[in-house]
């Protein structure tokens, strides 16, 4: 294994400290997220919502699991993102916001999962939403059951690989009239960008 007792053991040490925070996200930040922000007006009705970062063991590799979106009527139609999504109040916590919608996507049971923490909250202005990363340790990854409304298919994607500055590109796109710098993940020649970039920033400074 790739040294996943110590990846691991890292990760955990991390998030008991100051994390990376904004700086790391900032990284992976689209050129049109300031101006998107600033323009930003209803404050009062930011929804939260909640992702989790699975963590398991593969192919003698500590990996992480991403799903590819359908494309839909939507903002994030055919992005890559982490499992979650918005809280609904029967969730109590954010916590099992993560855990529920991981099981309604791709489900992985919560009781196989055992939660280290989460790391920094991130703000999502074209959804309106609050997004806060859980991290998840699993023994290993389950056979998966998607949910066609919600998941394309999924991605596994081994750690390291997110740490490997050849993963790392830009690309220019045109968004309402407006061309825009997009620093994004190439994994397994998929475009991971916008808040789940942000969020792989962040996760990849924890190792």
């Amino acid at each position: 294994m790739d040294d996943g007792y110590n990846i691991i053991e890292r990760i955990k040490q991390s998030l008991t400290i100051n994390l990376p925070g904004e700086l790391a996200q900032l990284k992976m930040t689209p050129s049109f997220r300031g101006e998107l922000i600033s323009n930003f007006k209803n404050h009062n009705q930011i929804r939260n919502s909640a992702v989790l970062i699975a963590l398991f063991p593969f192919n003698d590799k500590i990996c992480t699991l991403l799903i590819k979106r359908p494309v839909y009527n939507g903002v994030h139609s055919g992005q890559v993102s982490f499992p979650g999504g918005k809280f609904d109040e029967s969730d109590i916590t954010l916590e099992n916001t993560a855990l529920r919608e991981t099981y309604e996507e791709v489900g992985i049971n919560s009781n196989s999962i055992e939660l280290l923490g989460s790391i920094t909250p991130l703000f999502i202005p074209v959804s309106n939403t609050k997004v806060v990363p859980y991290l998840g340790l699993l023994k290993e990854l389950p056979k998966l059951l998607l949910n066609s409304r919600e998941v394309d298919y999924t991605i596994t994607v081994p750690l390291l690989d997110l740490k490997n500055s050849e993963t790392i590109k830009e690309k220019t796109l045109t968004i309402r009239n407006k061309k825009i710098i997009a620093p994004y993940y190439d994994v397994q020649n998929e475009f991971v960008w916008g808040a789940t970039a942000m969020i792989i920033s962040e996760l990849t400074e924890l190792y």
